[in-house]
C-alpha cells in the first residue's frame, strides 16, 4: 500500500472538499480505495493466523464510507479527512478500528457509547469480575500502548442498580469502554507499519475479548 499516495489524496480533498471535486477525481479515489482494501485483506489474513478467535472481515466489508453523514451532522464537510475500517467485527461486538488520516491516524477498539443493553452487559461483567479488567489495564505494556480508557463523559452518579461505594464504581460510571493508540505519519509510512499494527492488535486483544465476552456470553 502506497500510504504516501493516500495522504496526498486526502490533503487535496481537504482543500477541495466538494462533490464537484470528487467527481473529477473519482477514478483516483477508487484506485486508492482499492489499494487500501487490498492492504486490509492482507492484514485480515495475518490477524486470522495470529488469533484463533478472529472473525474474518474482508477489507471491502470492513472499510467505512468516506462520505460524512450530513443528515445527522449537517455542519461537517461532505467527505471525511481519513480512510477508516473495522476488522475482527463479529455481529454484536466491538471491532478493531484502523484510521489513516491527514489530521489523525490511530488504532482503536472496544465500544464507544454502546446501546443501553450492551452497556448494562458490560457493567454486569465488571460487577461480577472487574478485577480481571483492572488487571488487563494495569499491565505496563497496556499503559504504554494506550495510556488508559478513551476519555469520554462519565455518569455523575452511580449507574442504576449499583451503589456509589461499589469497589469498581469508577469503571462502572463510564459511558464508553474503548482504547486508542495514536499513530504518527512517519509510522504509517514506515516499512514496518504492518508489524506496528499487529503489535497493537495483540496488546489490545485481552481488553476487547473481555468486553466482547460480556456482550455474547
Amino acid at each position: 500500500m502506497n500510504f504516501k499516495k493516500l495522504f496526498d489524496f486526502l490533503s487535496k480533498l481537504e482543500k477541495n472538499n466538494s462533490k464537484a471535486w470528487m467527481d473529477i477525481n473519482r477514478k483516483r479515489y477508487k484506485e486508492i480505495r482499492a489499494e487500501f482494501i487490498e492492504w486490509l485483506d492482507d492484514l485480515d489474513n495475518t490477524l486470522a493466523d495470529i488469533d484463533k478467535h478472529y472473525y474474518p472481515t474482508p477489507g471491502k466489508k470492513g472499510i467505512n464510507r468516506i462520505n460524512n453523514n450530513l443528515m445527522f451532522h449537517p455542519h461537517k464537510p461532505v467527505y471525511k479527512d481519513h480512510f477508516g475500517a473495522g476488522l475482527d467485527k463479529a455481529p454484536g461486538t466491538g471491532d478493531f478500528y484502523i484510521q489513516i488520516g491527514i489530521n489523525e491516524s490511530l488504532l482503536a477498539g472496544g465500544l464507544w457509547r454502546p446501546d443501553p443493553k450492551s452497556l448494562r452487559s458490560i457493567r454486569d461483567a465488571i460487577d461480577y469480575n472487574g478485577e480481571e479488567l483492572i488487571k488487563i489495564m494495569n499491565k505496563d505494556s497496556f499503559k504504554e500502548t494506550f495510556g488508559s480508557l478513551y476519555i469520554d463523559e462519565k455518569l455523575k452518579a452511580a449507574p442504576k442498580g449499583f451503589t456509589k461505594v461499589h469497589p469498581y464504581i469508577d469503571l462502572l460510571r463510564n459511558k464508553s469502554y474503548a482504547v486508542v493508540h495514536e499513530l504518527s505519519k512517519d509510522q504509517v509510512l514506515s516499512n514496518d507499519f504492518k508489524e506496528i499494527v499487529i503489535k497493537v492488535y495483540i496488546e489490545m486483544l485481552p481488553f476487547r475479548r473481555y468486553l466482547n465476552n460480556a456482550l455474547t456470553v
